[in-house]
Formats: structure tokens, sequence, C-alpha cells
């Protein structure tokens, strides 16, 4: 891609944005990379490489079998996520909020790195680590003491009233997405006009499946991701290129036209 065309395409995304009424982001690992948190998918930093199944470490039925295997598989990551800052794509995706140009965003993230931007709306189909709860009396504790706690000495945290385990707020293979979390999402799909889909393969349903449902609905897409997606060619506009840099010049572009 030139560098005409790249601009030309971020000219063409911000004048999307104006003439939209009701627009939403969707974002996936792809946007945080550049705040030093691996994606999952990429050949060489994936997080899902050859060497780890995720049905063996990231599967409630794993975690449920041996809570351990799981804690020591995110031990590094959480202690990634919990150092990471916001990068200049969620800080773009924030100041779009602040214009009133953007209705929210739907995130596959559990990193947190939308709200330390300043966004305000944001539907986390994947859960948070930021809040824990116990598996066998669901209590509730603070998600960002218990993994503080966990990368300091690796032992599987339990509850201090039953001793059960206790496990973070995160979407693992085998449940369900939070039911609430999800009709929101949903309903900002439904409702929307543009949606702007930032650093997602769309491999992962059914989160993927909604810029598919938003398109049929009569919304326009714009893509901004730095490999192709099997939603491109239903897209308005497809740019193959770095979040960081994209998003905060599709934000100065908006701010020439209104």
């Amino acid at each position: 891609m030139t560098t005409d065309t790249q601009n030309d395409k971020t000219k063409r995304a911000a004048k999307l944005f104006q003439q939209s009424k009701h627009a939403v982001a969707f974002s996936g690992a792809g946007i945080s990379t550049e705040s030093g948190i691996p994606d999952y998918r990429s050949a060489e930093s994936g997080l899902w490489t050859s060497k780890i199944d995720p049905m063996a470490v990231a599967s409630i039925s794993s975690f449920k079998r041996d809570p351990q295997i799981f804690y020591d598989w995110v031990r590094p990551l959480a202690k990634t996520t919990l150092e990471a800052k916001p990068n200049p794509a969620h800080m773009a995706l924030a100041e779009l909020e602040h214009m009133s140009c953007l209705l929210g965003i739907i995130t596959q993230n559990i990193d947190g790195l939308h709200a330390r931007a300043g966004s305000k709306r944001v539907y986390e189909l994947h859960g948070h680590m930021r809040a824990a709860t116990c598996m066998q009396c669901s209590a509730a504790y603070n998600g960002d003491v218990l993994i503080t706690q966990f990368i300091e000495d690796g032992v599987v945290p339990h509850c201090a009233k039953c001793q059960g385990v206790i496990k973070p707020n995160v979407v693992l293979y085998g449940e369900e997405l939070p039911t609430r979390v999800l009709h929101d999402a949903q309903v900002a799909t439904n409702e929307c006009d543009l949606m702007l889909i930032v650093g997602s393969s769309l491999e992962v349903a059914p989160a993927s499946m909604m810029p598919i449902q938003a398109r049929r609905n009569g919304a326009k897409l714009v893509i901004v991701n730095l490999e192709p997606t099997h939603v491109d060619r239903m897209a308005e506009v497809v740019i193959h290129a770095r979040a960081a840099e994209i998003l905060p010049a599709i934000v100065n572009e908006l701010k020439e036209m209104l």
C-alpha cells in the first residue's frame, strides 16, 4: 500500500465518521500489541503456538481439573497486562467518544486498556481481570489484588470463606459469554450505522459474527488490521497498517472536517 493510498483511505474513513450518527468500534488483540501485550495467532509472538494447546491451558474444563496449569500459563501475561499502558490507538478511540463520534467499543480483549485510555462505554465480551470469583461459593474478589499477589508468589488463590479455587472473571474456552454484556453488545451492533473494526482476525465466534451482523443491518464497515480478514470484502474501507498509526490519523482528519 502506498502512502497516498493509505492517506486516501484514512480520509475516507474520517468522512464515514463525519456522516455517521451511531458509530461503534470492535477491537481485538491486535490493538494492544503496541502496548506490549501479545496477540493470540501471530506466527512469531502469538500466545497460541504449536507448543501450546489453548484447550489444555485456557478451557474451563482444564481449569476445573487443574487450575495450576492455567495460572502458570497466565502468570507472565498477567504481569505484562498490569504493566501495559494504552497506546495511541486506544487513546484515539477514547477521543472519538469524547468528540461524540463514537458511541461505544465492543472488545474481545481482557486487558482493560480501553477504560484506562478514557473510554466510558466498553463492552468486554471476554471479561476482564479486575474482578475474580470463587468457583465454589461465588464470593467476589478484587482481581487486581489477587493477580498481583499471584505474580509474586505463584500460589493458586483460594477463597478465604470456603477454600474454593478463585478464578479471574475472564471467559475461558467452554464458557458462555457474560449475558448482559453480550446483550448490550448485540444491541449496539444492531443499532450502529458504522462499525470500526480494529486489530481483530475475526476468527473467534460468536464475537466475530458481530461485524457481519452489522453489515447485514446496513451498517458500513471500516477495517484497520495488519492482516487481511474474511470480512474485508464487505467493508467500505480496509487499511492493512498499524492501528496506533491509523486511528490517530483518522481523528486528525475528522477534526479538520468538523
